[in-house]
C-alpha cells in the first residue's frame, strides 16, 4: 500500500496544478506549499516501497530497470519510475540555476506516472481489487488530463501577452507627429 498510497499523493500534487488560484482561495495557503505537501509525501511513500520490497526479498537488484525483454522493462518498471521521480524532483531542486530547463525535466513526473501505473497494474496485489484498479487508473487519467489543461492555459496566457504587447505597440506608436 505504500507504492499506492504514494501515487494518490502525487497524482493530487500533480491534478492541483491547473487550480493554483482556486487551491490558494480555498485553502488560504500558498499554492507550492500544498503542492509541496502532496509532492513530498507522495516522494517519500514511493520511495519507501521498492525499499520495503528489496528487504524483504533480500534482493537489492529490484531497484534496478529490467531490460531483458520489454514485458519486463514495464512488468518491473517501477525501478524506471522512481529514478524519473528524482530526476523530476532534482530539476524542483535545481530550477533557480536552471531556469529554462527546469520545466520539461519537472514533467518527467507524468513518465514516472505512467510507468508507475503500468507496473501497478501489471504486478501490485492491490490492485486485484477492481474499485483499488479503477481509482488508480482514474488517477493517472486525471493526472494527464491536468498537464494537458496546464499546457492549454500556458498557452492561452503567452497568446493574451503577445495580443497585449502587440496592442499596445500599435497604439503608441498610432500618433502622427506634428
Amino acid at each position: 500500500m505504500l507504492a499506492l498510497n504514494g501515487f494518490i499523493a502525487v497524482s493530487n500534487a500533480d491534478i492541483m496544478t491547473p487550480f493554483i488560484k482556486e487551491i490558494t482561495l480555498f485553502l488560504k495557503k500558498p499554492f507550492t506549499k500544498v503542492h509541496h505537501y502532496f509532492a513530498a509525501a507522495g516522494l517519500m511513500l514511493i520511495t519507501l516501497h521498492p525499499i520495503t520490497v528489496a528487504i524483504q526479498t533480500a534482493n537489492p537488484a529490484i531497484l534496478l530497470p529490467q531490460v531483458q525483454s520489454l514485458n519486463l522493462f514495464f512488468l518491473y518498471g517501477g525501478s524506471v519510475e522512481l529514478i524519473a521521480i528524482y530526476v523530476s524532483f532534482g530539476a524542483v531542486i535545481l530550477r533557480r540555476k536552471i531556469v529554462a530547463y527546469w520545466r520539461p525535466f519537472h514533467a518527467l513526473m507524468y513518465v514516472a506516472l505512467f510507468f508507475g501505473v503500468v507496473h501497478g497494474n501489471l504486478l501490485s496485489f492491490d490492485l486485484q481489487n477492481l474499485g483499488f484498479k479503477i481509482v488508480y487508473d482514474a488517477l493517472f487519467v486525471a493526472a494527464v488530463a491536468a498537464f494537458g489543461l496546464k499546457r492549454w492555459q500556458f498557452h492561452r496566457i503567452k497568446s493574451q501577452k503577445k495580443k497585449y504587447a502587440l496592442q499596445n505597440s500599435h497604439s503608441s506608436g498610432s500618433e502622427p507627429h506634428k
